[in-house]
């Protein structure tokens, strides 16, 4: 799959200054992460010596075997991989703590560590000189000669571009990463024999996942295994990789030693947010030039894994987590009901909103009502009003009317039945003729009664239409397409699902719970055709228009990283493998983008409504696309696609 690099993070077996048996090891792993698909393998500071050899660093004997190790382990390493080995290195007659870069049976680089501490346990600079005395040189071990510089940058035959650092350089103001990064680093590697302490790991995995932020990178972290620990010092193995900010692996156990750990990282979210991300551009263009960077070309393609270990989610809008799913859903109940607070508190502190038993209207009145207690004012400040017709099942109309009365709002019942039957008689529609008219006369009818009670109350409408609605245009225009402030306008589909299951699991509203869980077991309807022989709802929105799962798995990969179709496809295949196969995916992705792109004049001429995530359609920031624009490139794509 296109931009995914197969990544590698190893703490191998060690015995402190046996060099022979741990060139052996690393050996091992390579050629095991070689088999696993990986284009990059990872090893701790020093693996080569251990870390914690003191003054034997100085031996001859070790500096001998290491230049002898160094060169059996680019004898043996493969092509396609590369390999960052930490190892002690004689320069021009000084040592060096280096990060050793070898591929296709070759030494290429050598990165000398920067900062060398020398406080507390760590006693660097007894053994060590840090880069900044060595100007950029050639050492020749055995048949190799290379670079050895502190300010490389990798760059496989694809373009990924890798950038080296060692343990201490992340933690000083200024990190070699960041200088990196700003010179077209999109892989960060840092060889670390960071010892473990109370509360170190999670300080280590903050730091690690902020400068992935930061510098808009992947992160990779190694760092030596328990294997290390001698004296006063206990070593965890503690190796993680992080992207753009997120977490994407981390080995599990507290103290960990003799492992592999093989992940895939999507560098197309890292290209897609460098382009999109003004500020880094500039810093760039301002700070890059601090870094003249040396550039070693790798015969290769780095980026090109089958993205077997991504960290992929069919739901991505929701965390999988149980604990972070529920500190997801308040928070964006807050921020919905806190924005709406302030909406009201210059309009006046009155609502009207349109109840129809369904998701969306059902988080709208929750938000109301948590709003109004925000502001101290009665509930009776909502007018919420359900407006039965032709599609109205008894199962919504009895959730809306229980609805209303358990949250104690302003319950209003009127039905449009007979207004919408004239209307029919005024332009000529028959009652029988189920087409988008009859839907639509409906749906315009319920916004003209919301918005003449507002006019008459002096309130404010409250949409109720949600973000998945929005991307699709499953909306009637200048209908329920239309409010006053659109407080679902930046909540998907399934993240509304989750947020009132999350309010209900949490009882928060203990009065209403009963109620949610029965609106949670509602099929989605527009309710806008008749009922079936038994009364129950026979228009289902997903059998219409498809899966909400799957459009916000697409709405948020094309919005959110602007992915092509093809990548999209991929990722959705990986994703709902059991659930969905090829053939449904590319049908409803061709529905999507054939939407997305003919209903962008809905979204043109939205009102105001919450910001709640990173993805979201206000045509006033978020999402700026022409009515006009043709999706046919994006279609073209998906014909194209390969189902098998």
């Amino acid at each position: 799959m296109k931009d995914i690099l197969r990544a590698a993070l190893c703490v191998p077996a060690l015995k402190l200054a046996d060099v022979a048996y741990n060139s052996a090891e690393i050996e091992r792993r390579i050629t095991e992460a070689h088999a696993a698909g990986a284009t990059l393998v990872v090893f701790p500071e020093l693996a080569l010596t251990g870390y914690t050899c003191g003054d034997l660093f100085a031996a001859e004997l070790l500096i001998e075997r290491c230049e002898e190790a160094l060169c059996q382990i680019a004898a043996t390493t493969p092509d396609g991989i590369l390999a960052l080995v930490g190892a002690p290195l004689l320069v021009n007659g000084q040592l060096y703590n280096c990060a050793v870069a070898i591929t296709g049976g070759r030494i290429v680089g050598a990165v000398p560590k920067t900062f060398l501490p020398d406080y507390g346990e760590y006693s660097e600079r007894r053994h060590f000189n840090p880069a900044a005395s060595l100007a950029p040189t050639l050492l020749t071990l055995g048949c190799f000669t290379f670079p050895v510089d502190a300010e490389f940058i990798f760059r496989a035959a694809d373009g990924t571009r890798v950038g080296v650092e060692i343990c201490e350089d992340l933690l000083a103001p200024l990190p070699p990463s960041t200088l990196l990064a700003l010179n077209g680093a999109e892989v960060l590697v840092n060889l670390s024999a960071g010892n473990e302490s109370v509360g170190k790991r999670a300080y280590r995995r903050d730091t690690v996942v902020g400068q992935s932020a930061r510098t808009l990178s992947a992160y990779l972290y190694v760092s030596s295994g328990a294997d290390e620990s001698t004296a006063d010092l206990i070593f965890s193995g503690h190796s993680m990789a992080a992207l753009n900010g997120e977490l994407v692996c981390e080995n599990q156990k507290q103290i960990d030693r003799d492992y592999l750990l093989v992940t895939d990282l999507d560098l197309g979210r890292i290209r897609y947010d460098r382009r999109h991300n003004r500020t880094f551009g500039e810093c760039s263009a301002e700070l890059g030039g601090l870094l003249d960077p040396e550039t070693v070309d790798l015969p290769f393609a780095m980026a090109d894994a089958d993205g077997a270990h991504l960290k992929l989610s069919h739901l991505p809008f929701i965390p999988s987590e149980k604990n972070a799913r529920i500190a997801r859903c308040n928070e964006i109940f807050t921020m919905q009901a806190e924005a709406l607070a302030r909406r009201l508190s210059i309009t006046g502190g009155k609502l009207v909103v349109g109840i129809s038993g369904g998701l969306d209207s059902t988080l709208a009145l929750l938000v109301a009502v948590r709003a109004m207690e925000c502001l101290q004012l009665p509930r009776t400040n909502i007018i919420a009003i359900t407006m039965p017709c032709f599609g109205t099942s008894d199962e919504t109309l009895q959730n809306s009317l229980a609805l209303m009365e358990r949250l104690g709002v302003t319950a209003r019942t009127i039905p449009i039945k007979d207004a919408v039957l004239q209307h029919f008689r005024d332009i000529g529609q028959s009652p029988d003729d189920y087409s988008v008219t009859y839907e639509n006369a409906q749906a315009r009818e319920r916004t003209q009664v919301l918005m003449d009670v507002a006019n008459k109350e002096n309130a404010l409408v409250l949409g109720t239409g949600d973000l998945s609605e929005l991307a699709l245009g499953w909306c009637t225009y200048n209908g329920d397409h239309m409010s006053m402030y659109g407080v679902n306008g930046g909540v998907p589909k399934t993240l509304v699902r989750w947020v009132i299951a999350g309010l209900a699991e949490q009882n928060l509203l203990p009065e209403a719970t009963e109620v949610l869980l029965r609106v949670l077991d509602t099929p989605i309807s527009p309710e806008l055709l008749p009922p079936d022989a038994v009364g129950k709802i026979a228009q289902k929105t997903e059998d219409i228009v498809g899966p909400y799962a799957l459009h916000d798995f697409f709405l948020y990969w094309a919005v959110r990283y602007q992915y092509r179709p093809a990548k999209i496809f991929a990722l959705a295949r990986r994703a709902f493998d059991g659930m969905f196969d090829g053939a449904t995916i590319q049908k409803w992705l061709r529905v999507f983008w054939q939407r997305f792109f003919g209903q962008q004049f809905k979204r043109n001429c939205l009102p105001d409504g919450v910001k709640i995530g990173s993805v979201g359609l206000s045509p006033r920031g978020d999402w700026q696309m022409p009515s006009d624009g043709s999706a046919a490139e994006w279609l073209r794509e998906i014909d194209e696609l390969k189902i098998n």
